[in-house]
């Protein structure tokens, strides 16, 4: 059977190239396997939690500007993901344009992240520019040619894709930029370095998060990251999201997820899971 790897299009875009990533790991197994690109994350993740694919690949932290807040509210609403592997890859940003000088630039497009990610450059360098963000990195470069005053923060791989000038290079706010990569499916994942969590919590109750988080200090589990995002329910209401040391099966993490029921409202395990470092050629 082909595998279907969803990922953020259109072509060019550092989900794909994560995406391309672990289609080679596939591919070395002897795995066939296919990429389907979609216009947005939340289209990605549904995409696989419906069966129109097998895999989805989306970004899920930046080294710079954090979370991809909107991945890990689809990973709450959606129920069915579980994680595969996390794949870590270096992020340098270029700025394409057809623009003869950074002086005639009036807009530059991107995605959110990759603005934020280049914010002091552009406020330093160019304070005038009109920031616009857009789905993906790479969804404006097919107008770039028609707009001569228009830029787009992307990739040096979407240059040669798309056959683009590279206007500015280096213009991430600092150098040691990489992006985390969640590798998503339909399938139990209970072994690996890393387990995430999500969990709300009782509200009005003082408190309330101390005990969670006991849970695992009382058994010297790592926490290496920990993120509130609103509930949407009510203001001051939140759900948090944990990265943990350790997989499913071993003891103290199966004691502390046991015992976490008791204190939580909802508890969802996204599964365990490997951390893979790529490099720029991936």
């Amino acid at each position: 059977m082909t595998v279907s790897i969803a990922h953020l299009g259109p072509s060019g875009t550092y989900s794909e190239q994560a995406a391309i990533a672990y289609r080679d790991r596939l591919q070395q197994e002897g795995q066939e396997t296919v990429l389907h690109p979609y216009p947005s994350i939340p289209q990605t993740l549904k995409a696989v939690a419906q069966g129109e694919a097998q895999i989805a690949v989306v970004p899920v932290e930046n080294s710079i500007e954090g979370s991809v807040a909107v991945t890990l509210d689809m990973m709450w609403l959606l129920d069915t993901l579980q994680i595969q592997l996390a794949l870590v890859l270096p992020i340098a940003h270029v700025l394409l344009s057809h623009a003869q000088s950074l002086d005639t630039l009036q807009v530059v497009y991107s995605h959110p992240q990759a603005l934020a990610q280049c914010q002091l450059w552009f406020t330093q360098f160019l304070p005038h520019v009109q920031l616009i963000p857009t789905n993906s990195t790479t969804e404006a470069l097919q107008h770039l040619e028609r707009e001569k005053t228009a830029g787009a923060i992307s990739s040096l791989r979407a240059a040669k894709l798309y056959n683009l000038p590279v206007l500015a290079s280096g213009i991430s706010d600092y150098p040691d930029n990489c992006t985390r990569f969640w590798v998503l499916s339909r399938q139990s994942s209970t072994v690996g370095s890393h387990t995430s969590l999500a969990f709300s919590l009782p509200a009005n109750v003082p408190g309330a998060l101390v005990k969670p988080l006991q849970v695992f200090a009382q058994r010297n589990i790592n926490l290496s990251r920990i993120e509130s995002r609103p509930t949407k329910r009510s203001l001051g209401e939140y759900l948090y999201f944990i990265d943990l040391e350790g997989d499913s099966h071993n003891s103290a993490v199966e004691s502390a997820l046991t015992e976490l029921t008791a204190h939580t409202e909802i508890l969802k395990n996204f599964g365990s899971y490997k951390v893979v470092l790529l490099n720029q050629n991936n």
